[in-house]
């Protein structure tokens, strides 16, 4: 059996001591290859998950990715196993031409930097921007600066994708484009999300946070309609019934055959 891309087994984390946990005892696995949406209100606790996935926050638990387990010796093997797309393109956005940023991460790994850029003009061809390789980031479009933070995610082509509201500020034609793009994407993703069509067009399974704890896993996006009334893609209160959406929201598609910082993290244990 091949190892999950990602594992977490009863993981609790805390921003601050005293303040009340905002993820508790998480339990789940994402497999290699596999696309999951991660769905929940605002503060529900999605974020979290992904910040505290790449030891950006403290966490108690486990968590494994890719056969490592996550602690302060293994940081910066399982970086590079994973590619994070904030919520906020600009945040990943550190060098001048859209070229250099992508290539960024390959220079990271110490590839060379004529490598690195072929490397990065690739990544942008395949993304539709390799017309703007030479352009100034800042010049960008809020949806081109989404490609180009997610062209910096694929470009050394890690076996998992973290992805915090990826459609986020797209218009519809955007939103479509991208499911299609990342449907493409042969990596297992964990999609922290906020749209139900992106999650339905893309994912194949559907975890629900309420309050920092996992409510829902299942292949089945109608029972989380049922169960959870949602409206313009928030989780709202259990028992209240769906006016109407779920006919609004594409079937789930089986899956579709193609192509920061350092922070404080739990001390190293054995696994």
């Amino acid at each position: 059996m091949n190892e999950a891309a990602l594992r977490f087994r009863d993981v609790t984390v805390r921003y601050t001591p005293g303040q009340a946990p905002s993820l508790i005892d998480a339990s789940f696995a994402v497999a290699a290859g596999e696309r999951v949406a991660l769905l929940g209100l605002n503060g529900s606790g999605k974020t979290t998950v992904l910040l505290t996935a790449v030891g950006l926050l403290a966490h108690r638990g486990e968590i494994v990715v890719g056969g490592l387990r996550l602690a302060r010796r293994t940081l910066a093997p399982i970086r590079e196993r994973v590619g994070f797309v904030g919520n906020v393109p600009e945040d990943q956005l550190l060098l001048p031409t859209v070229v250099e940023d992508v290539a960024l991460a390959l220079l990271r790994r110490g590839v060379a930097p004529a490598a690195a850029l072929e490397r990065a003009t690739a990544t942008l061809t395949t993304l539709g921007l390799a017309a703007h390789a030479e352009t100034p980031v800042h010049r960008l479009s809020h949806g081109q600066k989404q490609r180009v933070a997610l062209a910096g995610a694929l470009v050394s082509e890690p076996p998992l994708l973290l992805l915090d509201e990826p459609s986020a500020g797209l218009d519809p034609p955007g939103q479509r484009a991208l499911a299609r793009l990342l449907a493409a994407v042969d990596a297992a993703m964990l999609v922290a999300t906020h749209d139900l069509e992106l999650a339905a067009r893309l994912c194949t399974r559907f975890l629900v946070l309420d309050h920092g704890r996992l409510v829902f896993d299942g292949a089945d996006l109608d029972m989380v309609l049922r169960r959870w009334a949602l409206d313009e893609g928030e989780v709202g209160r259990p028992g209240r019934a769906p006016q109407g959406l779920a006919a609004r929201i594409p079937a789930p598609r089986a899956p579709i055959e193609a192509v920061g910082p350092a922070g404080h993290l739990s001390e190293d244990a054995a696994p």
